[in-house]
């Protein structure tokens, strides 16, 4: 097949701040290079506090304005809707401009990135004619009272979304906080800023008011502490590293800003005797190597029964050799470039690590091509829990298999991280497959598949990746205060 030969359409190289395209008050920019051949392709500006200071108080000032504020909730539902249509019909444009920013393949753009995107502005714009309170039965005194809650918009949010799916998970953060009624200031990964300097222009062509969403590009060190510590920030959304978040968490105490938090993981994957071995084997595979094991809920430990290891093993290696590793422009590419030199060199290490510690390399082990931040598909057998290449988030394709003999032992083990965001389970055995589901420390987990994501369902996790929920009822939910009213209908009597 041909590679890909639509011309890229690369958006503009400057800020959106109440409707108006800026540049970064320093003059400042950042080069933006692709991963696929290390050449730069455009620049973003180097946005700073001063830029921070004025993207919120655009957002402020939107979020107290009479457009934004008494808009009402069907007519916001409609422009969440006209701006999933709007993404629908910038489906190929936003999936190039992914793969020359991201590295990851176009086809894989447009089948999961684009949907995500469209999918989670759809569902949310169902939530804003249904953020209801509730009636409450006040015992009081003895008198007659009316009370209820109302659910209101938290305020200006402050979004900081990352390098690996940089448009879905800015289109969630965008759409949660839009269907609750709140303004945004968001800022996009320093590496990946592109699709989402898109988006957001795309958002206003789509009718979306100015000053509700304006967008910051710049480091997360200068930019995202501008905004983490910003006295005129409500809340911090962020989806990154877990050594970030913990970062965000600490600056947002100056004013006490909510704060939801998508971090890091190490999910665990378990092989059962009568896994169907057939689904099970390619289904471990993707579940690592999928986006080049560029995702937080990557199932890099595989826990495989002992009496099936070696056909597991000998499988895993079969498939991982099989994905062509190349450009995201060619459709036949399945594991494209890691998104820098950096995460390259970073990856590479763990390999390094999981050779000196003793771990047994199947296959892969190397960087890729000749230019670019390739690594190839990498499988260590025979791992165990004090390595390295188990305990950390590598955020690359590497996969650590080890084999267990009962259900007991393999819980403890794939429950032994500070990480908790996802798990699986490939069983044929229903009564395992619940009983292993409930006991295993993560906020999502699959059984007999890998990475189900939909609008409808909270994603999360538990311990150190990190604090509530994106998505569904519970993810906008977190947008939202929620405030008691309390009239008395009957005259207070006195002596």
């Amino acid at each position: 097949m041909n590679a890909i030969t639509e011309v890229l359409r690369l958006p503009r190289a400057e800020m959106l701040i109440n409707g108006r395209w800026q540049k970064a008050e320093s003059g400042e920019a950042i080069a933006v290079e692709d991963p696929a051949n290390g050449q730069q392709i455009s620049e973003i500006a180097a946005g700073g506090k001063a830029d921070v200071d004025r993207a919120v108080a655009a957002a402020r000032g939107a979020f107290e304005g009479p457009s934004w504020s008494r808009m009402r909730p069907i007519d916001r539902s409609r422009l969440l809707e006209n701006i999933a249509r709007t993404i629908e019909d910038h489906a190929q444009e936003l999936a190039l401009i992914e793969s020359h920013d991201n590295g990851k393949a176009v086809a894989h753009a447009m089948m999961i990135d684009v949907p995500a995107a469209v999918d989670v502005f759809r569902y949310m714009s169902g939530w804003c004619t249904k953020l209801t309170g509730k009636t409450l039965p006040v015992s009081g005194d003895g008198r007659a009272y009316h009370a209820y809650t109302r659910l209101e918009p938290i305020g200006v949010v402050g979004a900081i979304v990352p390098w690996n799916y940089p448009l879905s998970m800015a289109a969630w953060k965008l759409a949660m906080a839009l269907a609750a009624g709140c303004t945004v200031v968001i800022k996009p990964s320093e590496l990946t800023s592109l699709s989402t300097l898109r988006l957001v222009e795309l958002m206003h062509d789509a009718g979306l008011p100015d000053g509700v969403v304006n967008i910051v590009t710049g480091y997360g060190h200068v930019a995202g502490q501008a905004m983490a510590e910003h006295e005129g920030i409500d809340k911090i959304a962020f989806t990154g590293s877990t050594a970030t978040g913990k970062k965000i968490a600490i600056a947002a105490l100056g004013n006490m800003k909510r704060v939801s938090l998508e971090l890091g993981g190490k999910s665990p994957s378990i092989i059962c005797a009568d896994a169907d071995l057939a689904q099970a084997i390619p289904g471990a595979a993707l579940a690592c190597f999928f986006n080049s094991g560029q995702i937080c809920f990557a199932a890099t430990r595989l826990y495989v029964h002992r009496s099936v290891y070696e056909p597991v093993v000998a499988g895993l290696a079969q498939v991982a050799e099989s994905f062509k590793v190349g450009n995201g422009r060619d459709p036949q590419t399945m594991i494209g470039p890691l998104v820098s030199k950096a995460q390259q060199e970073r990856v590479l290490g763990f390999i390094e690590a999981g050779k000196a510690e003793g771990a047994k390399l199947i296959t892969g082990g190397q960087a890729a091509g000749d230019e670019g931040y390739f690594v190839k598909p990498t499988i260590f057998g025979d791992t165990r829990p004090d390595m390295t290449i188990v305990r950390d988030e590598i955020f690359g394709p590497v996969l650590s298999v080890s084999a267990f003999d009962d259900m007991d032992d393999v819980v403890r083990q794939a429950n032994s991280s500070v990480y908790g965001l996802a798990a699986n389970i490939w069983t044929r055995d229903l009564r395992i497959a619940h009983t292993t589901a409930a006991k295993l420390h993560a906020g999502s987990v699959w059984i007999n598949c890998h990475g189900v994501v939909d609008p409808a369902m909270p994603f999360g996790g538990f311990k150190q990746s990190g604090w509530g929920r994106e998505v569904s009822e519970e993810g906008v939910s977190l947008y939202t205060e929620t405030k008691s009213v309390c009239a008395a209908l009957e005259d207070a009597h006195f002596g």
